[in-house]
């Protein structure tokens, strides 16, 4: 397998997870009422999976070594392109959990902010997804021998087997804060 299956298989459960997001906004359409529990997981999916897990091995192991390499430009703008889409998608990510926070403390003003943000996010990552599918990864496996792309590929493992630890890691720190304080 290259450093690009993965990528792409996690890609698929991202799309799943942008389809359930998209049937919930038509839901707040007509009905008005969003269902903040499942856009909460939806937000943790994000940061933890999408962002963290996905975006992770990209930025941090396939761009540093694209980094590397001798690469046409159109190559290395689609790269910076991918890095900006990541910042972008995690400021909306950022801005619908507090919106969806605000509604939960019982402002239902923020109902228009959770569709905006949904709305840009259920449009935005299917685009993201098809540029680095058919657009980037092919033809970044090129630059890579075999034994480099072997290499990435276990780093990619590495990075995986570790994302638990840390995530759950930093909820026990995050608890810990809040009981310190009292709260």
């Amino acid at each position: 397998m290259k450093p690009i299956g993965p990528l792409m298989i996690e890609h698929r459960l991202i799309e799943r997870m942008v389809n359930l997001l998209k049937n919930e906004l038509t839901n707040i359409g007509s009905s008005r009422e969003p269902n903040i529990e499942l856009i909460l997981q939806g937000i943790d999916f994000f940061r933890t999976y999408a962002d963290r897990t996905h975006h992770g091995k990209e930025e941090d192991i396939l761009f540093r070594e694209l980094a590397k390499k001798e690469m046409g430009d159109e190559l290395r703008r689609t790269m910076d392109k991918l890095f900006d889409d990541h910042t972008l998608g995690r400021e909306h990510v950022r801005k619908l959990q507090e919106a969806s926070l605000l509604y939960r403390s019982g402002k239902s003003g923020s109902i228009g902010e959770i569709m905006e943000h949904l709305e840009f996010l259920v449009d935005f990552y299917p685009k993201h997804i098809e540029l680095e599918d058919a657009h980037f990864f092919y033809p970044c496996q090129e630059l890579f021998s075999r034994e480099e792309s072997d290499t990435m590929l276990k780093e990619f493992w590495e990075f995986d087997r570790k994302m638990v630890h840390e995530k759950y890691g930093q909820i026990v720190t995050d608890l810990e804060g809040l009981a310190a304080k009292g709260k």
